[in-house]
Protein backbone atom coordinates (compact mmCIF):
# COMPACT_ATOMS: atom_id res chain seq x y z
CA UNK A 1 0.00 0.00 0.00
CA UNK A 2 2.94 2.32 1.03
CA UNK A 3 4.23 2.12 -2.26
CA UNK A 4 1.28 2.24 -4.17
CA UNK A 5 1.10 5.47 -2.70
CA UNK A 6 4.63 6.74 -2.96
CA UNK A 7 4.02 5.96 -7.14
CA UNK A 8 1.11 7.59 -7.41
CA UNK A 9 2.79 10.81 -5.29
CA UNK A 10 5.59 10.54 -7.62
CA UNK A 11 3.40 10.26 -10.31
CA UNK A 12 1.77 13.55 -9.37
CA UNK A 13 4.50 15.49 -8.72
CA UNK A 14 5.70 14.65 -12.47
CA UNK A 15 2.83 15.54 -14.00
CA UNK A 16 2.86 18.86 -11.97
CA UNK A 17 5.85 20.08 -13.06
CA UNK A 18 5.42 18.83 -16.55
CA UNK A 19 2.33 21.79 -16.80
CA UNK A 20 4.76 24.29 -15.28
CA UNK A 21 5.97 26.84 -17.80
CA UNK A 22 9.13 28.55 -17.86
CA UNK A 23 8.22 32.37 -17.82
CA UNK A 24 4.54 31.73 -17.01
CA UNK A 25 5.07 30.22 -13.39
CA UNK A 26 7.46 30.89 -10.62
CA UNK A 27 9.64 27.75 -10.79
CA UNK A 28 12.98 29.56 -9.49
CA UNK A 29 14.24 31.59 -6.63
CA UNK A 30 15.50 34.94 -7.46
CA UNK A 31 19.62 35.80 -6.82
CA UNK A 32 20.43 38.70 -4.27
CA UNK A 33 20.34 42.01 -6.60
CA UNK A 34 23.52 43.15 -8.26
CA UNK A 35 23.59 46.95 -8.56
CA UNK A 36 25.87 48.24 -11.63
CA UNK A 37 26.27 52.35 -12.44
CA UNK A 38 25.49 52.14 -16.34
CA UNK A 39 26.61 55.98 -16.86
CA UNK A 40 27.52 59.16 -14.98
CA UNK A 41 25.58 62.13 -15.62
CA UNK A 42 25.48 65.96 -14.51
CA UNK A 43 27.67 64.85 -11.31
CA UNK A 44 25.08 61.67 -10.94
CA UNK A 45 25.47 58.02 -10.95
CA UNK A 46 22.81 56.15 -12.50
CA UNK A 47 22.34 52.86 -11.70
CA UNK A 48 20.61 49.37 -12.59
CA UNK A 49 19.41 46.77 -9.75
CA UNK A 50 19.62 43.60 -11.56
CA UNK A 51 17.09 40.70 -10.57
CA UNK A 52 18.22 37.30 -11.58
CA UNK A 53 17.09 33.58 -11.69
CA UNK A 54 19.14 31.45 -9.88
CA UNK A 55 19.73 28.35 -12.23
CA UNK A 56 22.38 26.12 -13.03
CA UNK A 57 21.45 26.33 -16.48
CA UNK A 58 24.08 28.88 -18.59
CA UNK A 59 21.36 29.66 -21.28
CA UNK A 60 20.66 33.08 -22.02
CA UNK A 61 17.79 34.52 -20.61
CA UNK A 62 14.90 37.31 -21.68
CA UNK A 63 15.46 40.86 -20.46
CA UNK A 64 12.90 43.24 -19.28
CA UNK A 65 13.83 46.96 -18.38
CA UNK A 66 11.61 49.00 -16.45
CA UNK A 67 11.65 52.62 -15.92
CA UNK A 68 9.90 53.71 -12.62
CA UNK A 69 7.67 57.33 -12.38
CA UNK A 70 7.66 60.14 -10.30
CA UNK A 71 6.98 63.70 -13.10
CA UNK A 72 10.72 63.71 -13.58
CA UNK A 73 11.56 64.79 -10.06
CA UNK A 74 11.18 61.82 -7.91
CA UNK A 75 10.74 58.05 -7.19
CA UNK A 76 13.64 55.29 -7.24
CA UNK A 77 14.33 51.76 -9.26
CA UNK A 78 14.25 50.90 -5.39
CA UNK A 79 10.15 51.38 -4.90
CA UNK A 80 8.35 48.24 -3.18
CA UNK A 81 6.12 47.56 -6.32
CA UNK A 82 8.64 47.74 -8.69
CA UNK A 83 10.96 45.24 -6.65
CA UNK A 84 8.35 43.02 -6.27
CA UNK A 85 7.53 43.35 -9.78
CA UNK A 86 11.12 42.53 -10.52
CA UNK A 87 11.42 39.62 -8.24
CA UNK A 88 7.68 38.09 -9.75
CA UNK A 89 9.54 38.22 -13.46
CA UNK A 90 12.65 37.13 -12.11
CA UNK A 91 10.98 33.64 -10.60
CA UNK A 92 9.88 33.11 -13.90
CA UNK A 93 12.76 33.20 -15.72
CA UNK A 94 13.91 37.22 -16.80
CA UNK A 95 16.78 38.55 -15.97
CA UNK A 96 14.93 42.32 -14.83
CA UNK A 97 16.87 45.46 -14.71
CA UNK A 98 15.24 48.38 -12.50
CA UNK A 99 16.92 51.27 -13.66
CA UNK A 100 17.47 54.86 -12.66
CA UNK A 101 17.80 58.20 -14.45
CA UNK A 102 18.00 61.74 -14.26
CA UNK A 103 15.41 63.66 -12.15
CA UNK A 104 15.86 67.18 -14.18
CA UNK A 105 12.54 68.31 -12.78
CA UNK A 106 13.40 67.22 -8.80
CA UNK A 107 12.12 70.34 -6.96
CA UNK A 108 10.52 71.95 -9.71
CA UNK A 109 7.36 72.11 -11.49
CA UNK A 110 6.53 69.57 -14.76
CA UNK A 111 2.96 71.56 -15.08
CA UNK A 112 1.32 74.14 -16.96
CA UNK A 113 3.61 76.64 -15.84
CA UNK A 114 6.82 74.76 -17.14
CA UNK A 115 7.30 75.43 -20.84
CA UNK A 116 6.66 73.01 -24.10
CA UNK A 117 10.49 73.13 -25.22
CA UNK A 118 11.49 72.07 -21.76
CA UNK A 119 9.12 69.50 -21.39
CA UNK A 120 10.67 68.04 -25.07
CA UNK A 121 14.02 68.26 -23.48
CA UNK A 122 13.21 66.47 -20.46
CA UNK A 123 11.66 63.45 -23.06
CA UNK A 124 14.68 63.56 -24.71
CA UNK A 125 17.07 63.46 -21.83
CA UNK A 126 14.94 60.45 -19.78
CA UNK A 127 14.69 58.53 -23.37
CA UNK A 128 18.32 58.89 -23.63
CA UNK A 129 18.97 57.83 -20.17
CA UNK A 130 16.67 54.52 -20.84
CA UNK A 131 18.41 53.93 -24.03
CA UNK A 132 21.87 54.04 -22.61
CA UNK A 133 21.01 51.73 -19.97
CA UNK A 134 19.84 48.96 -21.97
CA UNK A 135 22.73 49.86 -24.32
CA UNK A 136 24.79 48.76 -20.64
CA UNK A 137 22.88 45.66 -20.41
CA UNK A 138 22.87 44.79 -23.84
CA UNK A 139 26.99 45.17 -23.72
CA UNK A 140 27.16 42.79 -20.45
CA UNK A 141 24.92 40.37 -21.72
CA UNK A 142 27.35 37.56 -21.79
CA UNK A 143 27.87 38.35 -17.81
CA UNK A 144 24.65 38.62 -16.66
CA UNK A 145 23.11 35.38 -19.16
CA UNK A 146 20.54 38.12 -20.72
CA UNK A 147 19.26 37.34 -24.56
CA UNK A 148 19.99 40.58 -26.38
CA UNK A 149 17.53 39.65 -29.04
CA UNK A 150 14.75 39.39 -26.35
CA UNK A 151 14.30 43.00 -24.64
CA UNK A 152 11.28 43.88 -23.16
CA UNK A 153 10.72 47.36 -21.76
CA UNK A 154 8.74 49.08 -19.48
CA UNK A 155 7.96 51.78 -17.23
CA UNK A 156 5.16 53.70 -15.28
CA UNK A 157 3.73 57.83 -15.59
CA UNK A 158 6.80 59.24 -16.29
CA UNK A 159 8.98 57.01 -16.84
CA UNK A 160 6.37 55.05 -19.62
CA UNK A 161 6.58 58.31 -21.05
CA UNK A 162 10.27 57.70 -21.73
CA UNK A 163 10.08 54.82 -22.92
CA UNK A 164 7.42 54.64 -25.32
CA UNK A 165 9.15 57.80 -26.83
CA UNK A 166 12.34 55.40 -27.12
CA UNK A 167 10.28 52.56 -28.48
CA UNK A 168 7.82 54.57 -30.68
CA UNK A 169 9.31 58.20 -31.34
CA UNK A 170 13.46 58.01 -31.20
CA UNK A 171 13.49 59.67 -34.11
CA UNK A 172 11.66 62.42 -32.66
CA UNK A 173 12.37 63.15 -29.81
CA UNK A 174 16.16 62.32 -29.89
CA UNK A 175 16.63 64.44 -33.13
CA UNK A 176 18.88 62.13 -34.61
CA UNK A 177 17.56 59.57 -37.49
CA UNK A 178 18.15 55.85 -36.40
CA UNK A 179 20.10 57.23 -32.91
CA UNK A 180 21.14 53.52 -31.44
CA UNK A 181 20.39 51.39 -34.31
CA UNK A 182 21.60 48.21 -32.36
CA UNK A 183 19.07 48.61 -30.04
CA UNK A 184 15.55 46.89 -30.62
CA UNK A 185 12.96 45.78 -28.47
CA UNK A 186 10.29 42.72 -28.89
CA UNK A 187 7.58 44.70 -26.57
CA UNK A 188 7.00 47.42 -24.11
CA UNK A 189 4.68 47.50 -21.54
CA UNK A 190 3.05 51.30 -20.35
CA UNK A 191 0.96 52.11 -17.18
CA UNK A 192 -0.27 55.10 -17.60
CA UNK A 193 2.21 56.47 -20.53
CA UNK A 194 1.78 58.81 -23.74
CA UNK A 195 4.05 59.45 -26.69
CA UNK A 196 4.88 63.12 -28.11
CA UNK A 197 3.08 62.24 -31.68
CA UNK A 198 1.52 58.94 -32.75
CA UNK A 199 2.74 59.90 -36.49
CA UNK A 200 6.14 58.78 -35.47
CA UNK A 201 4.88 55.58 -34.77
CA UNK A 202 5.03 53.40 -38.23
CA UNK A 203 5.19 49.88 -39.47
CA UNK A 204 8.52 49.45 -38.84
CA UNK A 205 8.80 50.08 -35.20
CA UNK A 206 4.98 49.10 -34.26
CA UNK A 207 6.62 46.33 -31.74
CA UNK A 208 3.80 44.74 -29.72
CA UNK A 209 2.31 46.73 -26.61
CA UNK A 210 0.59 46.07 -23.21
CA UNK A 211 -1.22 49.04 -22.32
CA UNK A 212 -3.25 50.48 -18.66
CA UNK A 213 -4.88 53.53 -18.99
CA UNK A 214 -7.74 55.31 -17.22
CA UNK A 215 -10.19 57.32 -19.40
CA UNK A 216 -10.53 60.55 -16.84
CA UNK A 217 -6.23 60.39 -16.43
CA UNK A 218 -5.96 63.65 -15.32
CA UNK A 219 -1.77 63.86 -15.60
CA UNK A 220 -1.03 62.15 -18.68
CA UNK A 221 -3.83 61.98 -21.96
CA UNK A 222 -5.94 58.47 -21.97
CA UNK A 223 -6.42 59.40 -26.14
CA UNK A 224 -5.21 62.96 -27.60
CA UNK A 225 -4.88 65.77 -25.38
CA UNK A 226 -2.63 68.24 -23.94
CA UNK A 227 -0.52 67.11 -21.28
CA UNK A 228 -1.81 67.81 -17.71
CA UNK A 229 -4.57 69.35 -19.44
CA UNK A 230 -2.87 72.81 -19.82
CA UNK A 231 -4.93 75.50 -21.62
CA UNK A 232 -3.48 76.46 -25.13
CA UNK A 233 -2.19 79.98 -23.09
CA UNK A 234 -0.30 78.58 -21.06
CA UNK A 235 3.76 77.78 -21.26
CA UNK A 236 3.14 74.05 -20.75
CA UNK A 237 0.75 73.46 -23.75
CA UNK A 238 1.81 70.40 -25.59
CA UNK A 239 -0.58 67.69 -27.03
CA UNK A 240 0.08 64.05 -26.73
CA UNK A 241 -0.77 60.78 -27.77
CA UNK A 242 -2.05 58.16 -24.71
CA UNK A 243 -2.58 54.82 -24.75
CA UNK A 244 -5.70 54.25 -27.05
CA UNK A 245 -4.09 56.81 -29.64
CA UNK A 246 -1.60 54.14 -29.95
CA UNK A 247 -3.48 51.68 -29.69
CA UNK A 248 -5.46 52.64 -32.60
CA UNK A 249 -1.97 52.97 -34.32
CA UNK A 250 -1.04 49.39 -33.56
CA UNK A 251 -4.23 48.09 -34.79
CA UNK A 252 -3.66 49.45 -38.29
CA UNK A 253 -0.31 48.24 -38.77
CA UNK A 254 -2.10 44.67 -37.38
CA UNK A 255 0.05 44.47 -34.84
CA UNK A 256 0.01 42.68 -31.34
CA UNK A 257 -1.57 44.82 -28.46
CA UNK A 258 -2.76 43.96 -24.58
CA UNK A 259 -5.11 47.35 -23.96
CA UNK A 260 -6.44 47.39 -20.11
CA UNK A 261 -9.06 50.51 -20.43
CA UNK A 262 -10.41 51.89 -16.93
CA UNK A 263 -13.70 54.14 -16.99
CA UNK A 264 -13.57 57.08 -14.86
CA UNK A 265 -10.19 55.81 -13.14
CA UNK A 266 -7.50 58.72 -13.17
CA UNK A 267 -3.72 58.45 -12.54
CA UNK A 268 -3.59 55.81 -10.18
CA UNK A 269 -4.15 53.62 -13.18
CA UNK A 270 0.09 54.09 -13.15
CA UNK A 271 0.56 51.67 -10.31
CA UNK A 272 1.86 47.96 -10.66
CA UNK A 273 -0.86 45.90 -11.68
CA UNK A 274 -0.36 42.33 -9.98
CA UNK A 275 -3.98 41.43 -10.45
CA UNK A 276 -3.28 41.12 -13.99
CA UNK A 277 0.33 39.93 -13.86
CA UNK A 278 0.26 36.34 -15.57
CA UNK A 279 -2.41 38.15 -18.44
CA UNK A 280 0.80 40.28 -19.25
CA UNK A 281 3.35 37.02 -18.95
CA UNK A 282 1.23 35.10 -21.17
CA UNK A 283 0.60 37.63 -23.67
CA UNK A 284 4.70 37.98 -23.64
CA UNK A 285 4.73 34.39 -24.10
CA UNK A 286 2.54 34.08 -26.91
CA UNK A 287 3.69 36.87 -28.78
CA UNK A 288 6.88 37.39 -28.50
CA UNK A 289 8.35 33.98 -28.03
CA UNK A 290 5.35 32.25 -30.04
CA UNK A 291 4.47 34.43 -32.13
CA UNK A 292 1.33 34.56 -31.97
CA UNK A 293 -0.74 37.95 -32.99
CA UNK A 294 -3.20 39.17 -30.23
CA UNK A 295 -5.08 42.28 -30.17
CA UNK A 296 -7.20 42.21 -27.02
CA UNK A 297 -8.55 45.02 -25.00
CA UNK A 298 -10.04 44.76 -21.25
CA UNK A 299 -12.39 47.37 -20.51
CA UNK A 300 -12.87 47.70 -16.41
Amino acid sequence: MKKCLLFFFILFSLNLSFSQEVLIDSLFRVQPVTTEVYAEKDSTQLIVDLYQPKTASKEAKPLIVFMHGGGFAGGSPRNPAEVRFAKIAAAKGYVVGLISYRLVRKGKSFGCDFDADGKMEVFKLAAEDFLDAVSFLKKNAEKYQIDPENIIVGGSSAGAEAVLDAVYNRDLVLKQKNAYPDIQFKAVISLAGAIVDVRYLTKENAIPGIFFHGTDDNLVPYATAPHHYCDPESPGYLILDGSKTIVEKLKEFNSSYLFYTFEGAKHEISGMPFDDLPAIFQFIKSVVFHTEQVQTTVYH
